[in-house]
């Protein structure tokens, strides 16, 4: 297997770029559509997605096209818990600095997914399940992801996922959405006001440099988390958000 210039394995550079390329088709694709997305050469593609179907991590549909193999739920499974688990110590810090529920979320298949929760000690607080899945538009963390995507992929996000109104303060149009976006963009954190759940407020703030796009937030009732909140909250916010991106991104510097 060739080296490439950079220390890394050519081969196995190839073999994660077939398979992000398929996952960001929407998980099903075709030959020739990878092959207009790549400079890799025809025949090294069908050599590389014979192996992984072979392997299972790439399956061959009815129809010829190619879509994730079932294989990759495992690592995906494991991975999440991962992420989760180093997020840990972040989110419990937030939780015994502010007293109220911090959470983790990543994007996933247009939605976001929560893959970790410190709750509050207060017997009134927030209660997300972990592994629960939510709309982006009407969540702090989905709304702190969208906020790294450019306008026309968040409109195809709310294009597949609609815009449900869970409360009357629920954002119900696309122009609201991407108004809402500019100013997290400008801030460097989003706010939930009581868009999921009526008195519930949220602030959160995505993971910077994150290998996928990832979230952190902390919410709790409106009475308690208030503006005076808000100014102690986000820079606590972006002190564990850097910590966290930190941690994730510790393989880059070793040699």
């Amino acid at each position: 297997m060739a080296a490439k210039a950079s220390g890394g394995v050519q081969s196995v550079e190839r073999v994660f770029e077939l398979l992000e390329l398929i996952t960001d088709a929407g998980g099903d694709v075709t030959l020739s559509e990878l092959a207009g997305s790549t400079d890799l050469p025809l025949p090294t593609i069908h050599r590389l997605l014979r192996t992984l179907v072979t392997l299972g991590y790439i399956r061959q549909l009815p129809n010829r096209r190619y879509a994730l193999g079932p294989r990759l739920i495992r690592l995906g499974e494991g991975a999440t818990k991962q992420l989760g688990a180093l997020a840990g110590p972040q989110l419990k810090s937030l939780v015994d600095r502010l007293g109220e529920t911090a959470n983790m979320a990543v994007l996933e298949s247009d939605m976001v997914i929560y893959i970790a929760q410190v709750p509050s000690p207060h017997s009134m607080r927030m209660f997300t399940e972990v592994g629960r899945r939510a709309h982006t538009h009407d969540t702090g963390v989905g709304k702190a992801l969208l906020a790294l995507l450019d306008d026309d992929t968040v409109r195809g996000i709310v294009a597949r996922q609609g815009m449900p109104t869970p409360t009357a303060k629920s954002l119900g149009t696309v122009d609201a959405l991407l108004a809402d976006l500019e100013l997290i963009r400008e801030r460097g954190y989003s706010i939930d006001e009581e868009e999921q759940e009526i008195g519930v407020r949220c602030f959160a703030m995505a993971v910077p440099g994150a290998p996928t796009p990832t979230a952190i937030s902390v919410s709790g009732p409106v009475t308690r988390v208030d503006q005076g909140f808000a100014e102690r909250a986000v820079p606590m916010l972006r002190e564990a958000a850097r910590a966290i991106s930190d941690d994730l991104n510790v393989g880059d510097r070793v040699s």
